[in-house]
């Protein structure tokens, strides 16, 4: 088991990623990824293409979905692993997400509009599948524009708080959120926990309250934390006796920071969350 590669955290064009879903499958079979989950931003659309795919590449596809949480007026995200599209109560949860987001869009284009920013809303969505507009889409269409050299600067100084094109909102509940989840028969994960800039004391209360509402692990392991913070995380998953997971958070190739399978091994002492697949005992054997 322990010799697959396994990245459970992944997207497409079905939400904010630059690879359509039969691509991330063919990259993540070039970079030698055996078990990948397509965790897409509040839709499972990607997931019936990229099945297809994994069957002709020979990957384990781990059909996943990325859902955004209010908590304490923080934004944090679950991961949903081995869900089923197919289950009402995770999809009309899902709807209400991106009815929230539609607007939010439009919003953000019209407060970028009255700072001096025009057709950003129209810029953002020729980069979107259409259906599904994020925050990154704006700034793939600024730096595009040149207002910053990067989407990371993009953020920085025009989508986050305090900032132009900053818009507030209200998604799912902590609890809400988890119960989507395991209703669809899935395991919640709590999403690269370092990059919240929580305290100490406010991250455990976070992950306390995840635990206490059904989430089940804690991805300690991820594209976008450091060595030490991954062992941190670990800490704090044995602490609440939690499972371990791991994802690249990976969205495509113009992010050279991030790559499909390019992980450190998790640290010791962490049951991990796919310890029960019996998808992955098959891979293993295969």
């Amino acid at each position: 088991m322990m010799s697959l590669s396994i990245d459970l955290h992944s997207h497409s064009t079905a939400s904010d990623g630059t690879l359509s879903p039969s691509e991330l499958i063919l990259r993540a079979s070039e970079k030698g990824v055996d078990v990948l989950a397509l965790t897409d931003h509040d839709t499972t659309e990607g997931i019936e293409e990229a099945k297809s795919a994994a069957i002709r590449a020979g990957i384990c596809l781990i059909p996943g979905v990325e859902v955004s949480v209010t908590w304490n007026a923080q934004v944090v995200h679950l991961v949903g692993l081995g869900v089923d599209p197919g289950n009402p109560s995770l999809q009309q949860g899902l709807a209400t997400l991106r009815a929230f987001r539609d607007w939010r869009a439009e919003e953000i284009g019209r407060r970028l509009e009255k700072s001096g920013i025009a057709g950003s809303y129209e810029g953002a969505r020729g980069y979107s599948n259409g259906r599904l507009i994020s925050r990154t889409h704006f700034a793939r269409f600024l730096v595009e524009k040149s207002y910053a050299p990067d989407t990371r600067k993009v953020f920085k100084r025009y989508l986050t708080r305090g900032n132009p094109g900053h818009v507030p909102g209200q998604w799912a509940a902590l609890e809400e959120a988890v119960s989507w989840i395991v209703s669809a028969g899935g395991q919640a994960v709590l999403a690269h926990p370092a990059r919240y800039n929580l305290t100490r004391t406010k991250l455990r209360r976070l992950i306390r309250e995840f635990r206490d509402v059904g989430g089940e692990g804690i991805e300690v392991v991820s594209g976008s934390h450091s060595r030490d913070e991954n062992f941190t995380m670990a800490r704090h998953t044995m602490d609440f006796e939690l499972k371990g997971s791991c994802g690249s958070d990976y969205h495509g190739p113009e992010n050279p920071w991030t790559e499909l399978g390019r992980l450190e091994p998790m640290p010791d002492g962490i049951k991990p969350v796919w310890s029960d697949w019996v998808q992955l005992q098959q891979a293993a054997s295969a």
